[in-house]
């Protein structure tokens, strides 16, 4: 007997996931349904805004004398950005990110982690391994193998709400050209006809 996929099935609500980052040339996980291990670093606890999954394209429209439509458009500009909010800020590979300091840096002496942000700070590159999960039939998984921290949102230290670094991560082009790469597990459709 054949199964037909129905709409609502294919529908995606990104009911939990995470994010993990390691040493730019790390290669991907693979596998959304696989928590990544060494040299992967957890993220911790994301806020249930998710992630954000971010296209910037900027295109140039060729329009013939006495025309009033474009004949051709070009793509001028093609960016993919992710953005999350984690919530562990006492965590070092969190707070690494966070001030572009060495992991290294922030091993606490006594109990006490002190170090400086710097006025200049150098490139940050990373990997970076994102999931969202709806279910068990539902598992996105997103490898981006340069990517960088590159808009931090302004911190809030308050008594109603948790502190929370708020990320903008740029995805780069790896050798093959590529930004980010996709790893899908979805409900097949094959038998779906749309009735």
């Amino acid at each position: 007997m054949v199964q037909i996929t129905r709409a609502a099935d294919l529908l995606e609500v990104g009911a939990n996931g995470g994010g993990w980052t390691a040493p730019l040339g790390t290669s991907s996980p693979g596998d959304p349904a696989i928590q990544p291990g060494a040299p992967w670093l957890p993220l911790g606890a994301i806020s249930d805004d998710g992630l954000t999954q971010g296209f910037d394209e900027d295109s140039e429209s060729f329009t013939p004398w006495g025309y009033t439509a474009p004949i051709r458009t070009t793509i001028t500009s093609s960016l993919r950005t992710f953005g999350l909010t984690v919530w562990e800020t006492g965590r070092t590979t969190v707070q690494s990110l966070q001030y572009r300091v060495d992991v290294a840096d922030l091993t606490p002496t006594s109990g006490l982690t002190t170090f400086a942000e710097t006025a200049s700070p150098s490139p940050d590159r990373r990997a970076w391994w994102f999931v969202v999960l709806d279910g068990d039939s539902f598992q996105r998984g997103f490898y981006v193998p340069a990517g960088e921290i590159t808009e931090r949102s302004d911190v809030s230290h308050k008594q109603d709400e948790v502190a929370g670094f708020e990320w903008t991560i740029t995805a780069y082009p790896d050798e093959a050209g590529n930004t980010v790469y996709h790893f899908d597990r979805v409900p097949e459709t094959e038998a779906y006809t749309g009735s």
